[in-house]
Parts: C-alpha cells; sequence; structure tokens
C-alpha cells in the first residue's frame, strides 16, 4: 500500500477504516460463518469495478463497529462466488442480506441511505 492510496487496491479482503474490520466471507468460509452462526448476520454481496459498493462501504464499516456483539458482518465478493450470488439470487449489487438461523431474512438492494440498512438490522437484532 502506497501513502495516499496511490495504488488503487479495490480487491483486498478487508475493509478498514478506524479500528473496524468487515471481513470477507467466500464459499468455503460460507457455512460456518453465515449459516452456522447464532447471531444475525448481514451479508455485502459487492463487487471491486462497482461504483455503489464502494460508496456504501463506509456505511457497512459503521454498521459493523455499532452493531458488534449483536450482528456479524461480512462481505462477498460476487465475482470470486458466484456460486452463492446465484443461490440467493443476486441480479444487482450491492445487495445487502440479513441472515438469521441461517436462512436468509431480508435484502435490501442498491445504495441505499444508511437509516434504511439501520431499520432492516433492527428488526432482526436482539435489543
Amino acid at each position: 500500500m502506497t501513502a495516499g492510496g496511490a495504488s488503487g487496491d479495490r480487491g483486498s479482503a478487508f475493509v478498514v477504516v478506524g479500528l473496524c474490520i468487515v471481513p470477507e466471507v467466500s464459499k468455503m468460509t460460507w457455512q460456518s460463518l453465515v449459516v452456522g452462526s447464532e447471531m444475525p448476520v448481514l451479508v455485502d454481496f459487492w463487487a471491486p469495478w462497482c461504483g455503489p459498493c464502494r460508496m456504501i462501504e463506509p456505511t457497512i464499516v459503521k454498521l459493523a463497529k455499532a452493531y458488534e456483539g449483536k450482528l456479524k458482518c461480512y462481505k462477498l465478493n460476487t465475482d470470486n462466488n458466484p456460486d452463492i450470488a446465484t443461490q440467493y439470487g443476486i441480479r444487482s449489487i450491492p445487495t445487502v442480506m440479513i441472515f438469521r438461523n441461517g436462512e436468509k431474512k431480508e435484502a435490501v438492494i442498491g445504495a441505499v441511505p444508511e437509516s434504511t440498512l439501520v431499520s432492516t438490522i433492527e428488526k432482526f437484532v436482539a435489543r
């Protein structure tokens, strides 16, 4: 990585803002991290070339930090994991899905305002 971000690396496995990291999930880790999770899971379906996906990255990071301990957050690169994207009917990115008890509960498509994601998350996290 170079000073000032001149490398333009958008394909890294993590998104880092401050001290919060949103890890990647893949076909290899899907079952254990998403389906097998005991707490609700937010999955951001994205791709490195997707402008709107990059626009909502800071929001996903902020929500991951805000809901730490109540909600697990992951990113899934649809270019690298097309079979999972197909399995869940992803036709447009960004798509943010909420899973609970291993099942897809709700999906939000597009670069939506933070408030839209918060109201979706609030339906599924313990208060």
